[in-house]
């Protein structure tokens, strides 16, 4: 099933004015580009994009007012499709009459916005490629540590949770608790998120469910987070080779993204949220192009060279 938002929804978080049209704002926007019909105002309707949004600025509506009643009724009759989200008018501009008229028989809402067109075309394309973006559910806990948003995976009861408990204790974020729902924008970029039921919500084996802006403040959550590390928890396996050095990154893919990958061996003695603070510093500093690892293979070739040589 193809995403879609509905018009009502982009009305209420852009504080728009309904100018008309209020029966048509269950209609569904299914893409995030806007379009600006100056060529289709000026009668080409060869390739006109029905099913986006229509956004009228200072130009349009300055060339609607050189046309007459009946060109400007004629060419709206044609704008307004079945498929045709809305209208949005720039600059608390005044909308045609005619506009108003074909838009109210056929349902479609008119919209103003006292915003520039360019800014005001900026904040429809960030909302509606967010709310457009494809989602998978992934279970999994996600928490900003450092500024960095970290997925941390693994098998239920390895202790993803508790982890994310103690973090939170130490001063980092709680953004999404056994259920993350991700949006990939822009087609290399994956923000996660909680489904709202249980957002800032965290379940404990043995303790239950508790809320963890309750019980820590506002400070302790956000509500959602750029995924840029992820970290899988797994049961320690004896047999299993785990890298001791560093020098081996892996990434996994999420929603055909590739995400930098951590394994961490799970077993009693082990603080996994110290770990993970030190894997997220590390990973920060790599970027930084401070990679210990590294540094650390380079010197121990150049001493084994050196000894060999002499």
């Amino acid at each position: 099933m193809e995403p879609s938002v509905t018009v009502q929804a982009l009305f209420e978080n852009m504080h728009f004015k309904l100018v008309t049209g209020e029966n048509g704002l269950n209609r569904k926007i299914e893409v995030s580009d806007l379009s600006r019909p100056g060529l289709e105002l000026s009668g080409f309707m060869n390739y006109y994009p029905e099913d986006r949004i229509q956004l009228f600025g200072m130009a349009e509506t300055s060339y609607l007012e050189s046309l007459s009643s009946a060109k400007k009724r004629a060419l709206f009759d044609k704008l307004c499709t079945p498929r045709t989200p809305a209208f949005v008018i720039a600059r608390s501009l005044p909308a045609p009459t005619e506009l108003l008229e074909i838009a109210t028989e056929r349902g479609i809402p008119v919209l103003s916005s006292k915003l520039k067109t360019t800014r005001l075309s900026v904040y429809i394309t960030n909302f509606l490629e967010t709310e457009l973006a494809p989602i998978k559910t992934m279970h999994g806990v996600l928490v900003d540590i450092y500024g960095i948003g970290v997925l941390i995976r693994g098998k239920s009861g390895v202790g993803k949770s508790e982890t994310a408990l103690e973090l939170v204790q130490r001063g980092h974020r709680l953004v999404a608790d056994d259920s993350v729902e991700i949006r990939q924008l822009d087609g290399i970029t994956l923000i996660g998120r909680s489904p709202k039921l249980i957002e800032h919500l965290l379940e404990i084996r043995g303790l239950g469910i508790v809320n963890v802006m309750d019980l820590f403040g506002a400070g302790s959550v956000r509500p959602d987070k750029k995924i840029s590390l992820v970290i899988d928890l797994e049961l320690w396996d004896a047999e299993k080779q785990y890298d001791r050095v560093g020098l081996e990154e892996l990434t996994t893919a999420i929603c055909d993204v590739q995400v930098p990958k951590i394994t961490v061996p799970v077993r009693p003695g082990r603080n996994l949220a110290v770990i993970i603070e030190v894997a997220c510093m590390n990973f920060r500093l790599k970027q930084l192009g401070n990679n210990a690892a590294q540094t650390f293979n380079e010197n121990l070739t150049r001493e084994i060279k050196n000894k060999t040589n002499n």
